[in-house]
């Protein structure tokens, strides 16, 4: 079900306090700090330079597959991996093509292996952590192992000074918009059933953080 974070978020009460673009210099710190950790950043300063990011960092042939992200709905990812103007294999357009229901969730537990896997997150640290959290878990399940690469799209806003910070905002900021997102889409509510902090990265290359100098998702 296609939705605008607009049709929701009017509707939600969050700590605005842990939603705020940063200056340059916390920027820089913070990027400091998760290259430090192993983690390849990338920074842009539009949802269209995200995008080709993006493409330039997966090469042809390569499969993909993203988790659930508002993030990536903003910067038209979606839209262009399903219109299919590139080389990539995309795994949501084969998954979603199963009838059986069965076959398809055994699809997307597969593709969790994808050479490329990609999505959001909830907030990042400037001590140069990432936090994240999922009902299922298939939107944070490939993170920290399963997927050759992983590139992370995120917006400037969720960056909060510490590790405490961060686990706040997930729920006091990400939690309240995606419970209030889910219920619109589905009439179900969420929770922070499965939760990741992605401390480092042991593997050099393979995941990568494009943060955008934007307000995006939550």
């Amino acid at each position: 079900m296609s939705q605008q974070k607009s049709d929701y978020a009017d509707d939600t009460e969050i700590d605005v306090t842990l939603d705020e673009l940063p200056d340059d210099e916390t920027i820089r710190e913070t990027v400091e700090s998760l290259e430090a950790n192993g983690f390849e950043v990338v920074v842009v300063d539009s949802v269209d330079d995200a995008l080709e990011a993006i493409k330039s960092q997966i090469p042809a042939g390569a499969s993909v597959m993203n988790g659930h992200s508002t993030t990536l709905e903003e910067i038209g990812f979606e839209d262009y991996l399903s219109g299919g103007d590139h080389e990539w294999e995309s795994l949501p357009d084969q998954i979603w093509s199963i009838d059986d229901d069965e076959e398809r969730q055994a699809a997307r537990r597969e593709s969790q292996t994808a050479d490329y896997f990609l999505g959001g997150i909830n907030a990042i640290s400037q001590t140069g952590e990432l936090v994240a959290a999922d009902l299922s878990g298939s939107r944070i399940g490939a993170y920290p192992f399963a997927a050759g690469n992983v590139i992370i799209v995120s917006g400037a806003n969720k960056i909060v000074p510490t590790l405490d910070d961060a686990l706040d905002r997930l729920e006091s900021v990400a939690y309240p918009l995606e419970n209030e997102r889910a219920q619109e889409a589905y009439g179900v509510e969420s929770a922070i059933a499965k939760q990741l902090i992605f401390r480092r990265e042991a593997e050099e290359g393979r995941t990568t953080l494009v943060l955008v100098r934007e307000q995006l998702g939550y």
